[in-house]
């Protein structure tokens, strides 16, 4: 699962689609392998995404493998690791995915940012994306900049040999000008199915997501 951008609805898409595979009866679970902006809790740092990611999945795996590295500051992870003092490695990453592989029949991976943001010096998520080898599906924050956003994501994501599933289409701005033209644009150019629309809200209906997904051929 990655994104156009951070904001965009990354894990409101994820946990829609942990709900969507929990309705087939299919045993699922979130991670998400690099989560920066969070709080100190009972058990060490508390970030929000993770915590709806584990809310949202039908299992109970051990929080290290759901969440490998986790950062206070709300910046970039390889700054927020680097003022930490940690290294992210992929090898650390993928044997946490591994780990979840072998408990759940599905893993939804949510990046952190966009596909290419970076995770230490001569590494970013699109390594990461690569290294697991998972298709992905790309969300697209519906707000004027999305086409090219959305076009150049889209692109990378095929350039590494990685399979582009599906794209999903989020109302972020209610303002938004032209809208039903620049999805037209987006399927017309994605070489991959829309696979759900996600109308503006204050308060999106995670049943309502998960079923759209669920009805779509990409999962």
């Amino acid at each position: 699962m990655t994104g156009t951008d951070t904001g965009v609805g990354k894990t409101l898409v994820a946990c829609s689609l942990l709900r969507a595979f929990a309705a087939r009866g299919v045993k699922a679970v979130g991670m998400k392998p690099v989560a920066s902006g969070a709080v100190p809790g009972a058990d060490g740092l508390v970030n929000d995404d993770v915590e709806r990611l584990i809310a949202a999945s039908t299992i109970s795996v051990p929080r290290e493998h759901a969440n490998p590295y986790c950062f206070a500051p709300p910046i970039a992870p390889h700054i927020a690791a680097q003022q930490a003092g940690v290294t992210i490695t992929l090898d650390r990453i993928e044997r946490s995915f591994r780990a979840l592989a072998a408990l759940a029949e599905v893993v939804v991976v949510e990046g952190a940012g966009g596909f290419r943001v970076p995770l230490g010096a001569d590494t970013d998520s699109a390594h990461m994306a690569t290294r697991l080898a998972l298709p992905v599906v790309l969300v697209v924050g519906l707000r004027l900049g999305c086409l090219n956003h959305a076009l150049l994501t889209a692109e990378s994501i095929l350039a590494r040999g990685l399979r582009l599933a599906g794209w999903v289409a989020n109302h972020i701005d209610p303002a938004m000008a032209a809208v039903e033209d620049n999805v037209r644009t987006l399927e017309a150019l994605i070489t991959a199915p829309l696979i759900a629309r996600i109308a503006h809200s204050s308060a999106p209906d995670p049943a309502a997501i998960a079923a759209a997904l669920g009805a779509g051929n990409s999962l």
